[in-house]
Parts: C-alpha cells; sequence; structure tokens
C-alpha cells in the first residue's frame, strides 16, 4: 500500500534533482526547468498532505492549484525575458548576462 511516507521521499526526490538542475545549470532554459521540477515537488507534497493528514478538505488541492497558476505566469514572463535577452546578446548562458557589472 502507497502510503505518505512514499509521496515525501518521491517529492524530495523530485526537489533534489530540480535544485540540482537550478544551481548547476548554466542555460536559463534548464534554470526555469529546475524551477518547475522545484514547484512540482511543491504540488505533491501539498496534495499528499491533503489527502493523508487532513482527509476531507481540499485546502491543499487549492493550493496545488495556485502554484500551477503562478508557475505558469512564471514561464510565460521568463520565456518572454529569455527571448528578449536572446535577441540582444545571441546567447542564453547566464555567465554571459553581466549587465550589472561595472
Amino acid at each position: 500500500m502507497i502510503g505518505l511516507e512514499h509521496f515525501l521521499v518521491l517529492s524530495g526526490t523530485l526537489f533534489c534533482i530540480g535544485l540540482f538542475g537550478a544551481l548547476a545549470k548554466r542555460n536559463a532554459i534548464a534554470i526555469l526547468m529546475g524551477l518547475e521540477l522545484m514547484l512540482n515537488a511543491v504540488n505533491i507534497n501539498l496534495v499528499a498532505f491533503a489527502r493523508y493528514v487532513t482527509t476531507g478538505i481540499l485546502t491543499g488541492h487549492v493550493f496545488a492549484i495556485f502554484v500551477i497558476a503562478v508557475a505558469a505566469a512564471e514561464v510565460a514572463v521568463g520565456l518572454a525575458l529569455i527571448v528578449a535577452i536572446y535577441r540582444d546578446r545571441i546567447s542564453v548562458n547566464v555567465d554571459d548576462f553581466d549587465w550589472l557589472k561595472w
């Protein structure tokens, strides 16, 4: 039988993979993908706790839907920024983003 612990292990693993992707990659699109994995791990936690801890109350599901909406907006704005930067710099490597350096 699948219990809460299985969902927590899955969520923790997914979050660690996303964190590694966000910190280790140099490509801006790969960093956004890592952030999306971390947000999906949070969604798994929210739904799992809503299912196993507070049965009958849909608070975790509602928060998960809000996280999905925020993630969709973040991806739209992030990709728009990356496309604008790519048009100016012809690169999406975060090491090339040095506009604020003196």
